[in-house]
């Protein structure tokens, strides 16, 4: 798409009175909405629907299974320190367009692998490289470069892609998986990964700036004749005047403790990602009503999209964060109630509750440290915690496997997990914003800031 002046086609507009185009930064919304669609529904959200058939025609247990996702987590960790700054620098389009070529060829090259360190590596690329190249790292970067007081709904409504990958991808990639085997399912994947994400990252731009734009497409020139909040005009300049630099954001308390506390998060939700399905049907559910499971889990993570997005209009992220890690974690405890009892409601009581706070801690973690840090130099800040957030969610699924492969069982995990997100949650609730950079030019940041969940 050619390169255009919005500063002068919304002047222009403002002068004649004639209809201003739409801001462009609402389509960089709908990417990302595709974008985290495809890259969480070909990863995570599926782990669990291959891990039976996989084991039981290769001959590995769910301890080697779980290496695969693993090693793409580690993976992806150490990429995202190079990648955030980066998306600054380049912005997302051409990181996506070699993630995209990486996704895909990891993708089918698991369709034909025999061993196992074919699978790592191959997850490594897939997961790892892949996902980091065209998933919520850069495209939640991206979108918080375009938005500032729209940033909340913005990112919210991005990550509609993860419910809905949540809500499409177990039953649908069950049915597959059942019934052309789990070699060809990887092949849907890999076409499905180049449909979705080439058109997505031609749609992709670096800022608004770049087009002349100022974030949430204000105009300062129409802003009087609008009736547009004086505030909002100078809400751009108050975010890049408080942004944190990488080496001045590590020196704060709450890089550390929004890093651990998400890490957490991670750690827990990526065990239930990847041996959800495998809990419930050892527990007496059949593959289809455990599918069904996550499907629920979509649906309220899909629903809980408007929740968050409301509430960041009105409460603290910090406070959000925490209830929605309050809720996850009652959606493991009733997951363990649901496989003693073997009560399908209560099974899909937990999911439901899971995926309701799973659906708010990745927007509301990525709305965190924007407010935080601000968006200048948000892919590099956001990139330093990625390494130590990749190691939490990395060594879940491999512990959780241990465990089950130790005891035969998965009720002892499902309970550490429960108390994971209760940590989790408390940690995120001790965060704070660090102090204002500049004294002076900020007042009306501070005002924006309590409008958009500031204390």
């Amino acid at each position: 798409m050619a390169r255009f002046s919005g500063r002068r086609v919304a002047t222009t507009a403002s002068r004649v009175g004639t209809r201003r185009r739409p801001f462009f930064g609402w389509w960089i919304v709908v990417g990302a909405v595709i974008a985290q669609f495809a890259s969480m529904g070909a990863s995570g959200q599926i782990g669990g629907v291959f891990l039976r058939p996989m084991t039981e025609d290769l001959g590995w247990t769910a301890t080697q299974y779980t290496f695969g996702g693993s090693a793409a987590f580690v993976f992806g960790g150490v990429a995202g320190f190079v990648i955030g700054p980066l998306v600054d620098r380049h912005g997302a389009r051409p990181l996506m367009l070699v993630g995209t070529a990486c996704y895909a060829a990891a993708l089918f090259g698991m369709s034909r692998q025999q061993e196992l360190w074919q699978f790592i590596l191959l997850s490594m690329l897939a997961g790892g490289a892949g996902v980091s190249l065209v998933g919520p790292l850069v495209v939640n970067v991206t979108l918080s470069k375009w938005f500032v007081r729209r940033r909340g709904w913005a990112i919210a409504l991005g990550s509609i892609g993860i419910s809905l990958s949540g809500l499409i991808t177990p039953v649908t990639m069950t049915q597959v998986v059942d019934s052309i085997g789990w070699r060809d399912a990887y092949v849907v994947l890999a076409v499905a990964i180049l449909v979705m994400l080439v058109p997505v990252a031609l749609v992709m731009r670096r800022s608004p700036e770049d087009y002349g734009m100022l974030p949430d497409g204000d105009d300062p020139a129409g802003a009087a004749d609008r009736g547009q909040p004086a505030a909002s005009v100078g809400a751009a300049d108050a975010d890049a005047a408080n942004s944190y630099t990488r080496a001045e954001a590590v020196r704060t308390s709450g890089l550390w403790l929004l890093t651990l506390g998400f890490g957490l998060n991670l750690t827990a939700m990526s065990s239930i990602l990847l041996h959800g399905i495998p809990f419930m049907t050892d527990a007496g559910f059949t593959r289809t009503e455990a599918s069904i499971g996550f499907a629920v889990n979509g649906f309220a993570n899909l629903v809980s999209k408007f929740f968050w997005g409301w509430g960041l209009e009105r409460f603290h992220a910090r406070h959000l964060s925490t209830g929605a890690f309050m809720s996850s974690g009652t959606g493991a405890a009733l997951m363990l109630i649901a496989a003693q009892t073997e009560s399908l409601p209560v099974m899909f009581l937990g999911f439901f509750a899971w995926g309701f706070g799973f659906g708010g801690t990745i927007p509301l973690g990525e709305f965190l440290w924007a407010k935080y840090y601000g968006r200048r130099h948000i892919g590099a800040v956001r990139s330093v915690g990625v390494p130590f957030t990749i190691i939490f969610g990395s060594a879940g699924p491999i512990l959780v496997g241990l465990y089950f492969d130790a005891f035969d069982g998965y009720e002892g995990a499902f309970l550490a997990l429960v108390l994971v997100y209760i940590v989790g949650g408390a940690t995120i609730f001790s965060s704070r914003e660090p102090p204002a950079k500049a004294a002076s030019g900020l007042a009306g940041a501070s005002d924006l800031g309590r409008a958009a969940g500031g204390d």
